[in-house]
């Protein structure tokens, strides 16, 4: 992981971060472009973990498809 590929928030829960981990994504950049729907649709990821993660990637200057 380098400094232009941050990795997952710090501030997701645990059962989010496992999930999405579990599913293949390690880093924001992997997160780009992937639709909302399909990461809510992993346990563990709801709306609290969707909102962070889409705060981080708009900080990043990247966004969910």
């Amino acid at each position: 992981m380098t400094d232009d590929a941050p990795g997952l928030p710090t501030n997701l829960g645990a059962p989010a971060t496992r999930a999405l981990r579990a599913a293949g994504y390690t880093d924001l950049a992997g997160l780009a472009d992937v639709p909302a729907a399909e990461l809510v649709r992993l346990h563990g990821v709801g709306p609290k973990a969707l909102g962070r993660l889409q705060e981080a990637l708009q900080a990043a200057g990247l966004s969910l498809g």
